[in-house]
């Protein structure tokens, strides 16, 4: 790999909640390292996933959605952390949803168009829209927006135009060596994927408030016997929500648990054996000093 033409260098996926950023970084890494689900603000860190090619090597950054909903501590932190990606990378991937433009998106926008970097328009979803022919004028209309180094049609779900996205990147990388190894695809532990793991599945299971109030912290993380013994803390704001985690005898939270564990063995390619607690912390979410004790610091 010291070909002159080899290049390197960040990504950024920046868009508001929901766009689908989290799948598309999963189709380019050709792996699962974000959780997704249909619910908005699904991604609340930074995820690094490496993809190294013959010509080189994007480190794609995907970044909670950027919004102008909630105003408690969590939502300034998932603000905060997508704006400041923007200072560092080579190139932002600003993702929407084909059809929709909101005012999110305006916010998004406009935050890219502070940080001076080059971007690429992806336009997301695109199996969602029938005939094709109809996105035309949705194209046309968000050229016009910004300035775009390119804007692209794809579709994360099924993989369409994916390929010709990840070229188009490295087009505007610099030229330079890798920076990470080969085979690396992440920059997180493995604890930090145990964790993510199991909030999926409570995002996917539980109604629509209860996710926003759920933390995960993992307490115990040893290979022990050919397997891995995790231990987990779900964390709340209120003994009401940890009632309906539980649910009845303990019910949900068992099957909840269950497929996190089957969902870490595939990821982990081992035996997993996971223990689960349900803890309350008072109105977690809006208390900066609970949020850096709990992980979510800049």
């Amino acid at each position: 790999m010291n070909d002159s033409s080899f290049r390197s260098g960040y990504a950024a996926l920046v868009g508001r909640p929901n766009v689908g950023k989290s799948t598309l970084l999963n189709r380019l890494i050709g792996q699962k390292v974000a959780i997704t689900s249909h619910k908005p603000q699904t991604t609340r860190h930074r995820i690094l996933g490496i993809q190294t090619r013959k010509e080189g090597q994007i480190v794609y950054i995907d970044t909670p959605g950027i919004h102008d909903r909630g105003r408690q501590a969590l939502n300034r932190y998932l603000n905060r952390a997508a704006h400041a990606t923007l200072q560092d990378v080579d190139v932002a991937l600003f993702v929407v949803q084909a059809g929709v433009w909101n005012r999110e998106d305006e916010l998004v926008l406009k935050a890219i168009s502070q940080a001076g970097v080059g971007t690429i328009a992806v336009v997301n979803k695109i199996d969602t829209i029938h005939p094709r022919e109809a996105l035309l004028p949705y194209l046309a209309d968000l050229g016009r927006r910004h300035d775009f180094l390119e804007v692209v049609p794809v579709s994360a779900k099924d993989g369409t135009q994916v390929e010709t996205l990840e070229q188009l990147v490295f087009k505007y990388l610099p030229e330079g060596e890798s920076i990470f190894p080969e085979d690396q695809l992440t920059d997180r532990p493995e604890r930090f994927f145990a964790a993510e793991l199991l909030r999926e599945q409570i995002i996917r299971r539980y109604h629509e408030e209860l996710p926003y109030a759920v933390t995960v912290e993992i307490e115990r993380f040893e290979e022990e016997g050919g397997r891995y013994r995790i231990g987990a803390v779900i964390w709340v704001e209120r003994e009401s929500q940890r009632g309906i985690l539980l649910g009845r005898q303990g019910q949900a939270m068992k099957e909840a648990a269950s497929a996190a564990r089957r969902s870490m063995e595939e990821f982990f390619q081992t035996r997993v054996h996971l223990d689960v607690w349900i803890k309350v912390k008072k109105s977690w979410s809006s208390d900066e000093a609970s949020l850096a004790q709990l992980g979510y610091s800049d």
